[in-house]
């Protein structure tokens, strides 16, 4: 499940069980220091209130990708699948395709979003100002870029403890997992 000895059992795990069944592999490293759980579980729910919630799965979607974890991609793709609610268009865009159902604006999203999760130092005032050509606000633009950094810190930490992705998302239709276990490119 990770490198890592991770408790048998935790505070957080009844909640985990109740709510979902089961015990995620990302909680049972997280048991190891709860504060930091808290503050994270804390930290993204009000990055995800402050934004559309099909964006949010858009651009967390996006940063898990572009930074190779397989983990926050399946969880995230699978989150999106509920919100698209049409399985081709579904599977077209966790795949890669942009174009299938997107708007202009979700695509410049996207891209931005992979932007900052490949190096935010690259990131330049005309990136900003193709978001804003797409009416998006300093605010929303503000929240793309603390949900994706928010991504990298989560996914560094899954990554780095070698956290495996949970069976649950192994009943994914064929080729979604595949497209899901390598890096997106720019």
């Amino acid at each position: 499940m990770t490198y890592l000895t991770t408790p048998a059992e935790s505070p957080l795990y009844p909640s985990a069980r109740d709510a979902m069944g089961y015990v995620p592999n990302y909680l049972r490293v997280l048991a190891l220091c709860p504060g930091v759980h808290t503050a994270w579980l804390h930290l993204s729910e009000t990055v995800r209130d402050g934004m559309d919630l099909r964006r949010y799965e858009l651009v967390t979607l996006t940063a898990a990708r572009r930074l190779g974890s397989t983990y926050c991609a399946l969880a995230h793709a699978s989150v999106l699948r509920g919100l698209l609610r049409d399985d081709a268009a579904w599977h077209a865009v966790v795949t890669g395709d942009r174009g299938a159902g997107l708007s202009p604006a979700d695509v410049a999203v996207m891209d931005f979003a992979g932007r900052v999760a490949a190096d935010p130092v690259t990131v330049s005032e005309a990136d900003i100002g193709l978001l804003r050509e797409h009416a998006l606000t300093d605010a929303d633009i503000l929240q793309i870029v603390v949900a994706v950094c928010l991504r990298r810190f989560f996914s560094g930490i899954l990554s780095a403890t070698g956290a495996i992705p949970d069976a649950i998302f192994d009943d994914l239709p064929s080729g979604i997992r595949a497209a899901l276990e390598s890096p997106a490119g720019p």
